[in-house]
């Protein structure tokens, strides 16, 4: 992602070395994305049929959470809006009142990503918002990228990197030296090397805080499955005793997964949950990765920019992770050291990023500790642990008034937060005086055409799958 978005956007003036090798294996299991990939693909100019094509990707309105809340209690996070509010407030406010007085739904009718999604339709249209996300074999999207990459003239090297060699004087990194020898130096150097971290960790000494107290999962398994049935258009996202399982179906295949708490749960007792729970032929070996929670406690330091794992991790949920990486790709855009590096460019970065990641980490903090199931020792951790204030904040505000407020530059909207909350049983006490201005009939006419105009919107969809086959069917042999 890095070497193809340098390469577009200001490689011309630049030489852009990619130093990667064929011999490191890889998983290749699905991935799900988040709505603003869009704006990454924007940039380059990436035609949306042509990488899903490329990818054997499919369509995502949102995350099915199932036994989050408590056993056989679900819920779904859809993508786009919710509702219509006022100058005073959310649409949430005036859906209280309605649910008080038996008129309103499901809060979900009134979204048409999380209507479309429980029906299984959806399309690309003219003018349609693109809050809609993917699927996608995420081994496939490296090799597109890529090709991206090299024919805006970076150079790409194979080979494994053997040693840093740091400047003694300034302490900056000045080259690379590969596992086959050769030197490859530079002027700016971005660290994706994964959780080891070789360039900001392991050679720059950088720190890192760890956020296992919060987000106490520790371990993750990984296995591809024959597509069993019609992919469905979310993500599923179905919690166990110490941990939850993943399932994303792509074009041609589904990713599986089960993220776990090593303390609760041991590897084999993880791995012969997610194969009890897993549908058609296994097509590889379950693989564990070991993980620990956190981000580094500096980005950018010197010379050097952490991207992607090397910088930090939060665990899959809510599909941030490439989200992440295409936002350090932006931000050092913006801040580029065309004239030489700058502290003051580098505390600015680092301060921007640092605020983002503990924006998600709070999101994703809310699902494991806001939640009535007590049935097994992970879960009664997880509902009391002492979660960052900023989490305590918004919790209590919104059950206290229903109350949600995004703040500049954060990822997750009030439409998230409030299907979040609700979803795993947060209620609000009180809803906004303004919504009383409204008669119950004019409240029930008010909700009535929203929700049908959803209705309206999503009957003009296609299945999904019906839409896939002919909008962007894989160009993958498998």
């Amino acid at each position: 992602m890095a070497a193809a978005a340098f390469a577009k956007l200001i490689g011309k003036n630049l030489e852009i070395v990619l130093v990667e090798s064929d011999d490191i294996p890889t998983v290749g299991v699905g991935e799900a994305t988040i709505p603003t990939l869009h704006i990454f693909h924007q940039l380059l100019g990436i035609s949306e049929q042509e990488f899903m094509a490329a990818t054997n990707a499919t369509f995502k309105l949102g995350i099915s959470f199932e036994n989050w809340r408590d056993v056989k209690k679900d819920y779904l996070h859809s993508f786009g809006f919710l509702g219509q509010g006022c100058w005073a407030a959310g649409f949430q406010h005036f859906w209280l009142k309605g649910r008080e007085r038996g008129i309103a739904s499901d809060i979900g009718d009134y979204v048409p990503e999380h209507l479309g999604a429980r029906e299984g339709k959806f399309a690309v249209l003219a003018g349609q918002d693109l809050n809609h996300a993917y699927h996608l074999d995420a081994g496939l999207y490296a090799k597109f990228l890529r090709k991206i990459a090299e024919k805006n003239h970076a150079k790409r090297v194979e080979g494994k990197i053997d040693k840093v060699n740091l400047n003694d004087k300034s302490g900056f990194i000045d080259s690379l030296t590969l596992a086959s020898g050769q030197v490859v130096e530079g002027d700016l150097f971005i660290d994706c090397t994964g959780f080891k971290g070789l360039l900001i960790e392991e050679a720059l000494h950088t720190g890192y805080d760890d956020w296992s107290h919060v987000l106490p999962c520790d371990s993750a398994i990984a296995v591809q499955t024959k597509t069993v049935g019609r992919p469905v258009p979310y993500t599923r996202a179905i919690a166990h005793d110490a941990g939850w399982q993943w399932r994303i179906p792509l074009q041609n295949r589904t990713g599986n997964g089960f993220v776990f708490c090593s303390k609760y749960m041991s590897d084999d007792e993880a791995k012969k949950t997610l194969l009890a729970n897993i549908e058609g032929e296994r097509l590889n070996e379950p693989r564990v990765i070991k993980f620990k929670t956190g981000q580094r406690r500096k980005h950018w330091v010197k010379n050097c920019v952490a991207m992607g794992l090397s910088s930090g991790f939060i665990e899959p949920l809510e599909s941030t992770g490439i989200h992440l990486f295409q936002r350090a790709i932006v931000r050092l855009l913006l801040m580029f050291p065309s004239q030489g590096i700058k502290q003051s460019d580098i505390d600015e970065y680092n301060v921007q990023t640092k605020e983002e990641a503990e924006h998600i980490r709070d999101f994703i903090i809310l699902h494991y500790n806001l939640t009535e199931r007590k049935d097994t020792p992970f879960w009664r951790h997880c509902s009391s642990m002492e979660v960052p204030e900023s989490l305590k904040h918004r919790m209590t505000l919104f059950k206290d008034s229903g109350q949600v407020f995004k703040k500049a530059d954060e990822l997750f909207g009030e439409t998230s937060w409030i299907q979040v909350m609700m979803g795993q049983g947060l209620m609000p006490e009180q809803y906004h005086p303004i919504v009383d201005m409204m008669g119950d009939d004019e409240l029930r006419d008010f909700l009535n055409n929203i929700k049908s105009g959803v209705k309206r919107k999503v009957q003009n969809w296609p299945d999904s799958n019906d839409f896939i086959k002919h909008y962007c069917p894989s160009s993958v042999n498998t």
